[in-house]
């Protein structure tokens, strides 16, 4: 009898903390909608998803600084490249390669030290 009281409790103890958290969230949604943070979150989601690197990231991928000639950026660029290609990885082969994108986008935009086609 005592054990049946006791499951009994449980259950419905179980049932009152599931209804406050199912509530406690719902608020919590009310709230971020109201204070525009769902939007942010979902703002700053879809920038990660595509980010796009930063001349700093591509600089510092390279090992430049912003004086560096094209023609040393290439030089650098070749030497990495085909270090990972040998026995690197994929991966740090495809960042060396973006930096190098990005720095030629750059370069193309500033208009000097212009990299050939």
């Amino acid at each position: 009898m005592a054990a049946k009281i006791l499951a009994n409790l449980i259950i419905m103890g179980s049932g009152i903390l599931a209804r406050a958290v199912v509530q406690a969230y719902r608020q919590a949604l009310t709230n971020a909608a109201k204070s525009g943070v769902a939007q942010e979150t979902l703002q700053n989601a879809a920038r990660r998803a595509g980010k796009v690197m930063t001349e700093q990231e591509a600089r510092q991928i390279l090992g430049v600084n912003e004086e560096t000639a094209w023609e040393e950026i290439m030089k650098k660029y070749d030497v990495l490249f085909e270090k990972n290609a040998k026995n690197g990885s994929f991966y740090l082969q495809s960042k060396v390669h973006r930096a190098k994108e990005c720095l030629e986008s750059v370069y193309r935009g500033r208009g000097e030290g212009l990299p050939p086609n």
